[in-house]
């Protein structure tokens, strides 16, 4: 590293804290490139990325697919404008209804957008349905996006106080408790929303007959089944979605992160008995934007190619075995997980320093509590990709718990 590369980097640190509003904490360095597996600072270090922007570069980074449709797309349409259907919007709305067995897509920017259609669809219902209905059900721990609506939805106890007054109409529920689902439903409950497996909640699984018995509760009393797979979606569970593991399918699902590989984009998809949303109900500058589409487009069709939740589901799998065989050194408890996502807990709340130690010997991970670590690396990861991250976990995990 030299003197020049050390004083850019000092000068883009010192505008970054004058400058960009403080709502994370950041280390000290700035990312500038990526590629596969691994990301380059502006200091030239190189980091194995086993976070994946949280479950998003599917592909790994800045793979050729989306620089070639980005560059193929912005020389052609960027953006009409949302009054107009465009090419790509419709080829993408196609595989998707294609790959999912949905009927309809609405599209968006964010996984919190998308969460945020499906709240109001279920609304909809609920006043055209049940008799004005508004409640949606939601579970503890689970998370659904930053907007107030999203943050009301999201179950997590430190937002309770954040931002108050809350959105009215949410009830939380513990994940697989079904008594406490059942006994949350009242004339008012116009839905059920869920993650099926908890992300940001720290990988918890819903179980498979708790899934069946809420399709059924919904199919008996006309109450709407929402799954939001922002984070579980195109291959992150070893399936394409993760409601392939559980033979139900909900009324609306919602879809983020892999689906853009990167680029900013969602989808909120609905059978055709949920198409209810009158003209003017809901909308968006960037919804189904030409670029965006057919950056979503390109991806998924490569997810596909590539076989990748397949590929995700062996990785994943010898990831665990990787854990197992080293749990009795670092005490570690609770391997769990689908696909790539998965989580173990730790002997101590010392996720926060463990995270540190491996960022400084050029490893990304997730604690999502201090408890917790999650591994949701890109879907391209190897077995090579994974001896080398459990070598630098290893370091780290050796001196921290060095007595």
């Amino acid at each position: 590293m030299g003197i020049q590369t050390e004083l850019e980097t000092a000068t883009l640190l010192a505008a970054a804290s004058t400058s960009i509003l403080s709502t994370a904490v950041r280390p000290e360095l700035v990312m500038e490139r990526g590629q596969g597996m691994y990301l380059w600072d502006t200091d030239g270090k190189r980091y194995l990325d086993f976070v994946g922007g949280w479950a998003v570069t599917c592909l790994g980074h800045s793979p050729a697919v989306i620089q070639e449709a980005l560059a193929q797309q912005s020389a052609a349409l960027v953006l009409s404008s949302p009054s107009f259907y465009n090419k790509p919007m419709i080829q993408f709305a196609k595989l998707l209804t294609d790959i999912t067995g949905y009927d309809r897509a609405f599209f968006t920017s964010s996984g919190a957008e998308a969460n945020e259609g499906a709240i109001k669809l279920a609304r909809k219902h609920g006043s055209i349905h049940l008799n004005g209905a508004f409640e949606i059900i939601t579970t503890i721990n689970g998370f659904h996006g930053r907007t107030l609506a999203t943050m009301s939805a999201t179950g997590k106890k430190q937002w309770e106080p954040l931002f108050a007054p809350k959105i009215p109409g949410f009830k939380h529920v513990p994940l697989n408790d079904l008594d406490a689902c059942l006994a949350a439903i009242n004339p008012n409950t116009c839905a059920i929303m869920l993650e099926l497996v908890q992300g940001e909640g720290g990988v918890h699984e819903a179980e498979v007959e708790y899934v069946q018995q809420l399709r059924k509760i919904c199919d008996d009393s006309g109450i709407m089944l929402i799954f939001d797979e922002i984070q579980t979606g195109f291959g992150r569970t070893g399936k394409l979605f993760a409601y392939e593991h559980y033979g139900v399918q909900a009324d609306v699902m919602t879809l983020g992160k892999g689906i853009g590989g990167g680029f900013p984009l969602s989808a909120m998809l609905t059978t055709e008995a949920f198409n209810i949303f009158d003209v003017g109900d809901q909308g968006g500058t960037y919804t189904g934007q030409p670029l965006a589409m057919a950056v979503g487009l390109a991806v998924v069709n490569e997810l596909i190619r590539l076989e990748l939740p397949h590929h995700a589901e062996q990785q994943g799998r010898y990831i665990i075995e990787r854990l197992h065989q080293i749990k009795d050194k670092y005490n570690l408890k609770h391997i769990r997980g689908k696909g790539l996502l998965l989580a173990f807990d730790l002997p101590k709340p010392v996720g926060a320093e463990l995270v540190a130690a491996c960022l400084q010997a050029g490893l990304l991970i997730n604690t999502p509590n201090s408890l917790t670590i999650r591994l949701m690396p890109p879907l391209v990861v190897s077995a090579t990709d994974i001896d080398v991250m459990f070598d630098l976990l290893c370091d780290a995990l050796d001196g921290i718990f060095r007595t």
